[in-house]
């Protein structure tokens, strides 16, 4: 339980990070912040695997994961209209 407490925090400030420096200027509430932060960690964790910068089974970073909520909010941008 206090593992999905701590994914849901950190998901949270990863989305929160993502949408201050990302592109777009969407206004979202908490649970779309927090599905954006951890939507962008599982993008980073596997894109890191497919480029060979994560082995499988280690998780991305945090920065990773910022990245990877950024690209995320970029797509949706993009193809979102």
């Amino acid at each position: 339980m206090l593992q999905i407490i701590f994914t849901i925090l950190i998901g949270f400030v990863v989305g929160l990070l993502a949408r201050w420096i990302g592109p777009g200027g969407m206004i979202q509430g908490f649970w779309v912040t927090v599905l954006i932060g951890v939507a962008g960690s599982v993008i980073a964790t596997y894109g890191g695997q497919a480029l060979g910068l994560y082995r499988a089974g280690q998780p991305a970073g945090f920065i990773g994961s910022v990245v990877g909520a950024i690209v995320l909010l970029a797509l949706v941008q993009l193809f979102g209209r």
